[in-house]
């Protein structure tokens, strides 16, 4: 099979496309013919040896990818050969044939076409976790989204609209906020033109926002932090600037707020039965139209830097996936 390998930590420049063997699934697992599989910004920083998880090289990177059943392991329950699926993993996904294992395997809505399933898991999951679980975030209150036209950021617009939160996109180009508006986001802040510390306080009635979803950092999320409500909660979810930013903790306690980290995929796996409901539940939400996951590229695996290139620069409007053949 084809697959993208890293064999060192020296970034997306050193990877390559190479032939190697099928992987073969254990007990308890499945092999899945991968049909297209979801481009996140951590799998740039796992090539990199930045991320908090650093498998041994050489290694294919890559967490979530849509596919086809080929071969069940010895106690697998619940799936058969041909069905189509959902999968996360650590890494291996950038191949064209990869390992999966319950929970972590589901089966994919009838509805839904393998470049939206390859992109689901890891944004809309991330955003579902950060958004129910961590901000319990109520109907009518105020969500601020950062990097709102990426593909956490969207997940985030359409995640909270549909839980009936007023949605305000903030992002850095009037494209990328119509995108954002177009997904269900009630206001639109560009902080490349405007003080978004100022625009959040005016869109609020100086108020501020009851939730601050933050997958970008950098300079941003001191202002945002700064405009965010009394009693707020603001979700730290990523870094997409390259920047982990130092706030003054003084604000936490002027405002009597809550600075609250997301970790997803450590959240799965302490507790899979949550993970589980809550992707029924999204599930629920994307077959009755509530959802419209945006895959706006599809790169062909040779095209890695490329995809890489686009998503670094954030580029990206929705989700990137590398279709396979």
């Amino acid at each position: 099979m084809k697959a993208l390998i890293c064999r060192d930590y020296t970034g997306v420049d050193d990877l390559t496309v190479e032939t190697v063997p099928d992987p073969e699934p254990g007990a308890g697992q499945m092999l899945v013919d991968i049909k297209a599989a979801g481009i996140n910004f951590p799998d740039i920083l796992m090539v990199e040896g930045k991320y908090q998880f650093r498998p041994t090289p050489p290694f294919s990177p890559g967490a979530e990818a849509a596919g086809v059943v080929a071969e069940l392991g010895e106690g697998v329950e619940g799936f058969a050969v041909g069905d189509r699926v959902i999968i996360s993993t650590l890494h291996g996904a950038f191949a064209e044939k990869a390992i999966a294992a319950p929970p972590r395997a589901v089966k994919m809505p009838d509805s839904m076409d393998f470049n939206t399933g390859a992109g689901f898991t890891i944004t809309y999951s991330t955003s579902y976790h950060a958004l129910k679980q961590r901000a319990a975030i109520q109907p009518g209150e105020s969500l601020l989204v950062l990097g709102a036209a990426g593909g956490v950021g969207l997940s985030a617009v359409e995640l909270g609209k549909a839980m009936g939160a007023r949605v305000i996109a903030a992002a850095s180009s009037e494209e990328k906020l119509d995108t954002a508006v177009a997904a269900g986001a009630d206001e639109r802040i560009n902080y490349s033109t405007e003080d978004l510390k100022t625009r959040i306080k005016e869109l609020t009635g100086g108020k501020g926002a009851d939730v601050v979803y933050d997958p970008v950092g950098g300079e941003l999320a001191e202002q945002a932090l700064r405009a965010t409500a009394w009693e707020g909660r603001f979700l730290v979810i990523g870094f997409a600037s390259g920047t982990i930013p130092k706030v003054p903790l003084n604000l936490a306690l002027l405002k009597g707020c809550q600075i609250v980290g997301v970790f997803w995929g450590s959240f799965a796996e302490r507790t899979p039965h949550l993970h589980a409901q809550n992707t029924r539940e999204m599930f629920d939400l994307f077959e009755a139209g509530k959802i419209k996951p945006l895959v706006s590229e599809a790169f062909a695996l040779e095209d890695f830097k490329a995809a890489f290139a686009t998503l670094s620069e954030r580029r990206a409007k929705g989700k990137l996936v590398f279709a396979m053949g």
